[in-house]
């Protein structure tokens, strides 16, 4: 029997994980954290002992035989060691717990470990682990059309992948088959004469225009704007800028046009409203037959009043890309288009071992199942709108909390010297506050152009308790920061 839950929101969204009464042993993981810290809601979820080798064994072995560069990506000056999962919540190999909001980066959309889709795993794990689709088999085919409803018309071609990047890769070398003679395929395969060229962002808080009514979002940039309603001077500079370079940068015909409904490692950066659906119109009518839109970070539901990033813009894109959330965790990729440029690509051979194998596909069908038996898109929505608006709050309370965006559970927190000259918060300031939410319970993810983004991409069954106590959590690290400086 399933502990009653003190929160309002819908039982099956916690799944004994949140906010329960009688979970002695979470109250214990306080320990590791100074006494006045906020206080991390409750969970009777009990992650195994750990047995393992040692946090000193894991950091020799990751510093003598892994890439080199693994050691340059670690987060954090004291890095954490990660043993379990469940829901939002991960367990180190000391027994703390942490409020995971940034998901394995945006990837773990259903929650660490969710009890259906693990589920699903289970069973295929015990039917079939791998064929490739040089076969005919039943999942990969259950998948792809459970997948194809719901994009719109005429969206309705899958290729499946094992990542965002293979996705990416392949959407590009899609559109080389598309509309080019056999001599541009070659010389675009072999990337000589092709302008690969990138546009100006059009960043409405750091970029040189932008107001308080350009996003699409539930919080506007500090800047002033006088534009009337319906009308953004913004956009209209950024458009006048994407002409200029069309016109002095690029041939006269455009191939295709990539861009991310929001940007991920960019900073969760929002573009002004009807950029896109404005900068399509300019790509196509310089013939660029296959706009690209990237939704490996904003598929899925995680923009919450949308299920793709690219809906809440009002275009449609001839190629999407998808990755991270498709599989919670499983590594899984696609790219789905129209069956014109689909029949295209048969003029190439083109295989993938193991895109679309028995596992991920189940797994990831398993995924649109539970975004739609529990809510998550409008948890999503619900819960994010909130945490964007309890972090507006601190903005208006900091200088250096410069902008907050974003949309659903995609978030960005820009931290700034000052509001005045919007100039990036140093390194050295940005890590300090990292790490002082991490030692607090809570994991979030850094980016932006300057690394001055504060990322929040968590599991999509979040609440709002779990809200509050990081806004908390958030708020101390932000003042003991300035009364340090």
């Amino acid at each position: 029997m399933k502990p009653k839950c003190q929160s309002p929101l819908p039982l099956h969204l916690h799944y004994n994980c949140n906010h329960f009464t009688g979970a002695a042993w979470q109250k214990s993981a306080l320990k590791y954290c100074p006494a006045d810290v906020p206080e991390m809601p409750l969970c009777n979820f009990k992650p195994e002992e750990y047995k393992g080798l040692s946090k000193e064994q894991m950091l020799e072995i990751r510093r003598q035989n892994c890439n080199p560069m693994t050691m340059k990506i670690t987060y954090y000056k004291k890095p954490v060691f990660i043993h379990q999962g469940h829901m939002q919540w991960v367990w180190d190999v000391d027994g703390k717990r942490y409020l995971d909001l940034f998901a394995g980066v945006a990837t773990v959309s259903m929650g660490h470990c969710h009890p259906k889709v693990t589920a699903a795993a289970e069973k295929q794990l015990k039917k079939l682990w791998h064929t490739t689709n040089i076969y005919v088999y039943p999942s990969i085919h259950e998948y792809c059309e459970k997948l194809a409803s719901r994009l719109p018309d005429p969206l309705k071609v899958v290729y499946l992948t094992n990542s965002g990047s293979e996705a990416n890769d392949l959407a590009m070398l899609m559109r080389s088959f598309y509309g080019m003679s056999v001599r541009r395929r070659c010389l675009f395969h072999n990337y000589t004469e092709i302008n690969n060229l990138t546009v100006m962002c059009p960043d409405v808080f750091r970029g040189p225009w932008g107001g308080s009514k350009c996003r699409d979002s539930p919080v506007q940039t500090i800047r002033e704007c006088s534009c009337a309603h319906g009308h953004c001077m913004a956009n209209e500079q950024y458009i006048k800028q994407l002409k200029e370079t069309f016109a002095t940068s690029l041939p006269s015909q455009i191939a295709a046009f990539f861009a991310e409904p929001i940007q991920g490692m960019g900073g969760a950066v929002q573009y002004p409203k009807n950029y896109l659906k404005e900068a399509y119109k300019l790509v196509r009518e310089r013939g660029g037959h296959a706009p690209l839109t990237c939704c490996v970070q904003t598929g899925f539901g995680r923009t919450g009043a949308h299920f793709w990033g690219f809906q809440g813009h009002g275009v449609l894109p001839d190629i999407v890309t998808m990755a991270k959330g498709i599989g919670n965790g499983f590594p899984m990729g696609a790219v789905v288009t129209t069956a014109e440029i689909a029949a295209s690509f048969v003029k190439a051979l083109h295989f993938n071992t193991f895109g679309g194998n028995a596992m991920a596909c189940a797994v990831a069908s398993s995924v649109l199942d539970t975004i739609k038996e529990d809510g998550m898109q409008q948890n999503t929505l619900e819960v994010g709108t909130y945490l964007i608006g309890e972090l507006a709050k601190l903005r208006d309370k900091y200088e250096i909390i410069g902008d907050v965006r974003g949309k659903g559970l995609q978030i960005g927190v820009e931290m700034v010297k000052d509001k005045a000259s919007r100039d990036p918060l140093p390194p050295q300031a940005m890590n300090e506050m990292f790490e002082d939410i991490k030692d607090m319970g809570v994991l979030i993810g850094k980016g932006g152009v300057y690394g001055q983004t504060f990322r929040i991409q968590p599991p999509m069954c979040i609440t709002k308790k779990d809200v509050d106590f990081f806004v908390a959590v958030f708020d101390k690290a932000v003042h003991s920061y300035m009364e340090r400086n």
